[in-house]
């Protein structure tokens, strides 16, 4: 009885030793988050306006002493929702239909060729595919646009969606598929009636993730989209975007300029932000 009790106080300081670790890890880990949130939001929440979010850009004005630049960035907000959102329009198709079938079809030969290059591609630096974008699409074309963007955002998004799709599509409980096969459903028809709506919401994240990522790209936007200091909404042509326009304004000499590239930061994190409540909220229901 001595020694057991022993045991089990030792195994209860241990547990708590344990617990004490882990809520201390997630204390360090979460501290650099919110000092990052935090310093875009005090630097960038300053430069908050009506003009901010109802005009383009204009050239900084100077007063005297004083330097100011009354444009905003709504060509940057428009060109972002534009780009991002067709290169989600582009890749949740094909992210999906590849996630099915690795989920689907785990032991095929073409599965594993395609977990491998999906691996590798998820892994790849946005640079290079903002290169490769240049090389095969723009110096063809001769001429920068918003959708060579798009394109170049959809290569960087869908091996994420493929990726979290498998992965959630693998969750599904087996008794499900084998309820729908005693009914006597194809397997085609299963995946499509049973299967993925019981991953649905999930799905949805796995995308949202996607977007998230896709929107706050830089590199491949520099040489595909390569930017406009106008508010435009053709994608066959040069288009800003927010990532752009906080690359473009740190690097101006006006301090004017630079408080703006701290405001198109907190946009764009709160952009993302909304994106992932609202998702959420809508599939609230499907997920109970």
């Amino acid at each position: 009885m001595i020694s057991q009790a022993s045991n089990y106080r030792r195994r209860a300081i241990v547990d708590q030793i344990m617990r004490g670790m882990a809520i201390l890890a997630t204390i360090v880990a979460l501290i650099p988050l919110f000092l990052i949130i935090g310093y875009v939001i005090v630097r960038g929440g300053s430069s908050f306006s009506i003009a901010f979010f109802t005009e383009a850009y204009r050239a900084p004005i100077a007063l005297g002493d004083d330097i100011r630049s009354p444009g905003g960035v709504l060509h940057g907000i428009v060109g972002t929702i534009l780009i991002t959102g067709l290169a989600t329009l582009i890749a949740m198709p094909v992210g999906i239909m590849a996630g099915i079938f690795l989920a689907e079809y785990p032991s095929n030969s073409v599965a594993m060729t395609v977990r491998f290059c999906t691996d590798v591609l998820s892994a790849a630096p946005s640079i290079i595919v903002g290169v490769v974008a240049y090389t095969l699409i723009v110096r063809t074309t001769g001429a920068f646009a918003g959708y060579i963007g798009s394109i170049a955002l959809a290569v960087l998004m869908i091996p994420i969606i493929t990726r979290t799709t498998e992965e959630i599509l693998k969750l599904v409980p087996q008794t499900v598929r084998e309820a729908s096969m005693a009914l006597g459903a194809p397997k085609w028809w299963r995946t499509l009636t049973v299967v993925l709506p019981a991953a649905l919401g999930a799905i949805v994240t796995g995308v949202m993730l996607a977007f998230a990522r896709a929107a706050g790209e830089t590199a491949p936007l520099i040489l595909t989209v390569l930017g406009n200091n106008n508010l435009s909404y053709n994608l066959m042509a040069p288009i800003a975007a927010l990532p752009l326009l906080t690359y473009r304004y740190t690097e101006q000499p006006f301090p004017v300029l630079n408080d703006l590239a701290w405001g198109t930061a907190l946009v764009l994190t709160l952009m993302v932000l909304l994106v992932n409540i609202s998702v959420r909220v809508a599939t609230r229901n499907r997920l109970r």
